[in-house]
């Protein structure tokens, strides 16, 4: 079953290049990342609106949810999706689709780690450990590599 789950992945890590190309397309057709990422959104919230009306069949929730869950649950993934988004946007023409990835790849594993050290956000803690050091040097090795050449 984790195989099945390491393939998924995978596939969908496929499609991070491909938004980002595309997304740095539209930046340049319509002249602003910003604009780019702000059509980004919305097509994708649009798609959410279908997908969660044919799937969940509502669009409410608890309201009880705003008072125990932090400020930060609401608004933190949304503003984080737009700097990733917009980042994107703006490193690829300078970088290349290769060294983007890898690059923001190489600081979501950094990140991973920290949130798997530390336990941050509720997540369950992951020690740190001699191989996934080994991982992200090996990371770092291939981000300078890839720049170099």
């Amino acid at each position: 079953m984790i195989l099945l789950f390491l393939i998924s992945g995978l596939i969908a890590g496929t499609s991070i290049p491909v938004q980002t190309s595309i997304n740095s397309k539209l930046g340049r057709k319509v002249g602003s990342p910003f604009l780019s990422s702000l059509i980004s959104f919305f097509i994708g919230t649009l798609t959410l609106l279908v997908l969660t009306l044919s799937i969940d069949h509502r669009l409410t929730f608890a309201a009880a949810a705003f008072r125990v869950n932090p400020w930060w649950v609401w608004i933190g993934g949304g503003i984080l999706g737009v700097c990733y988004l917009t980042s994107n946007i703006l490193l690829l023409p300078k970088l290349g689709a290769a060294l983007t990835v890898v690059t923001t790849l190489c600081g979501q594993m950094i990140m991973a780690i920290c949130i798997d050290e530390f336990g941050w956000f509720g997540v369950p803690i992951h020690e740190f450990n001699l191989p996934k050091l080994i991982g992200v040097v090996c990371m770092l090795a291939g981000v300078i590599l890839m720049k170099r050449f």
